[in-house]
């Protein structure tokens, strides 16, 4: 009798094993999603008598791969999501100034348009989109000229990070041989 109950249990613990659910998550993305903010560090080491965030960029790093990045893999003249698989989004945790247009508190998609020499950049209202591809250029809230500033050092991965001038942050990106400059005034 023993037996038979211990083979009951048994069998019905290995029908309970495979009756569950196995969840089968994603392998790691090839462009893996990092969030840049400003000042920088101000979440890891939040106190009181630290500074909260301003600004908040979630974005996909895409990488180099030994491939030719602007004018070929992310073309001139056409609009780009400033990373890889879902398009990137600031937010901004209080009104700025970008280019001397006032902009809200909130969360907006950024864009570009690379070109050899400079770079068009472009605060959207739309959120949630994958890539460029549903881009609306009517929703824009500012677009602002940057001059590109080559770099001698291939910078592997799409990388975004903040430089502080006073009350300027300097949204700065950088992938491959090219580094841009956004100045936006904090209030």
């Amino acid at each position: 009798m023993k037996k038979l109950c211990l083979l009951a249990v048994v069998l019905f613990a290995a029908i309970s094993v495979q009756a569950q659910d196995v969840v089968k998550f994603a392998p790691l993305d090839a462009s893996p999603v990092d969030i840049s903010y400003f000042p920088n560090k101000a979440v890891k080491f939040k106190k009181t008598d630290n500074p909260n965030p301003v600004i908040k960029v979630v974005y996909s790093r895409p990488s180099v791969k030994g491939r030719t990045i602007f004018g070929d893999l992310t073309k001139f003249g056409e609009v780009w999501r400033v990373g890889a698989n879902e398009n990137t989004e600031i937010k901004f945790y209080k009104a700025v100034t970008i280019d001397g247009k006032n902009i809200p508190a909130g969360t907006y998609s950024l864009f570009a348009i690379p070109e050899k020499d400079k770079w068009t950049i472009i605060i959207n209202k739309e959120l949630d989109l994958w890539g460029a591809y549903p881009y609306d250029e009517s929703k824009d809230i500012v677009r602002v000229s940057v001059p590109v500033k080559p770099v001698s050092t291939v910078i592997e991965a799409l990388s975004i990070a903040f430089t502080a001038q006073g009350n300027i942050a300097n949204l700065v990106i950088g992938w491959d041989k090219t580094t841009v400059e956004l100045p936006i005034t904090v209030k």
